[in-house]
């Protein structure tokens, strides 16, 4: 997008490198203090009040907080380690598909999204809707990456991101404002980068589906629209594909059976 390149252009300079790369290091950093620790945890996640009173660290700390559970009892090392190894694989492969500057920029854009939602409706998913954007942004860039879920189970980035969006907007009808606070910005900063590709995306589909539908209506072809079709008797090459069609001296067509035979020549 245009104001993107403007922007990159004045600032791209100051874009960090391997962004995500970091935070993912000092997620893993934050566990092992977690671990020596369990308040450790309290110090970095994003409070409201805590801010007023001048800890405003918080502000951005909270995203260095690893997800420490999971759907299967995993030992929580085993949740930390997966998270950082996964925040850090994103990681890079964002930096390759967007540069530097733009994943910085995103992630700034999310960060300030998701910051102001959770201060003015709760905090308690702001950790997990940041990370949820980031995988929405994988997914946009490598749908057909394989992973294995759980170690275990392959399958493609784009089905885990298409159930990962459902489960979410399912879970907007029945959860808090805070779940749906959190839940707008995150779309909010996805479709701000990414809406204007995926209005694209979807004219030229219904370009291409219109123009098959004319070419497959241009093709498709009924008794009324075949090649040839006797005078007499109305078979044509559709409904009696063995007979053979001639053009008889009248400027009509026949088939063989009843071509008519030409008249004597008078001497």
């Amino acid at each position: 997008m245009k104001w993107i390149d403007r922007a990159e252009a004045r600032f791209g300079h100051l874009a960090i490198s391997h962004l995500l790369h970091g935070i993912a290091l000092l997620c893993a950093l934050s566990f092992v203090l977690y671990k020596l620790n369990p308040a450790f945890f309290e110090l970095l996640l994003l409070d409201p009040q805590l801010v007023m009173q001048g800890q405003v660290w918080r502000l951005v700390t909270y995203v260095l907080v690893p997800s420490i559970f999971s759907l299967l009892p995993f030992p929580e090392w085993l949740n930390a380690a997966f998270f950082v190894l996964f925040l850090s694989w994103m990681g890079r492969g964002l930096e390759e598909a967007w540069g530097a500057f733009r994943l910085n920029l995103f992630c700034f854009v999310t960060l300030v999204g998701i910051t102001v939602a959770a201060l003015a409706c709760g905090t308690l998913y702001a950790q997990f809707m940041f990370t949820q954007v980031l995988f929405f942004a994988f997914a946009r860039f490598y749908p057909d990456t394989q992973i294995n879920l759980y170690f275990v189970l392959p399958v493609k980035v784009k089905w885990i991101a298409w159930a990962n969006a459902a489960w979410l907007c399912f879970q907007f009808t029945f959860s808090d404002n805070s779940f749906r606070a959190s839940l707008l910005a995150v779309f909010a900063s996805y479709f701000l980068f990414f809406g204007r590709e995926i209005w694209h995306d979807l004219r030229h589909r219904q370009t291409v589906a219109v123009r098959r539908q004319r070419f497959e209506k241009a093709s498709a072809r009924d008794d009324d629209e075949t090649l040839h079709r006797c005078e007499t008797c109305g078979r044509t090459e559709l409904t009696a594909p063995e007979l053979a069609f001639r053009v008889a001296r009248d400027g009509q067509e026949y088939c063989t059976q009843h071509l008519p035979k030409p008249s004597a020549t008078a001497l």
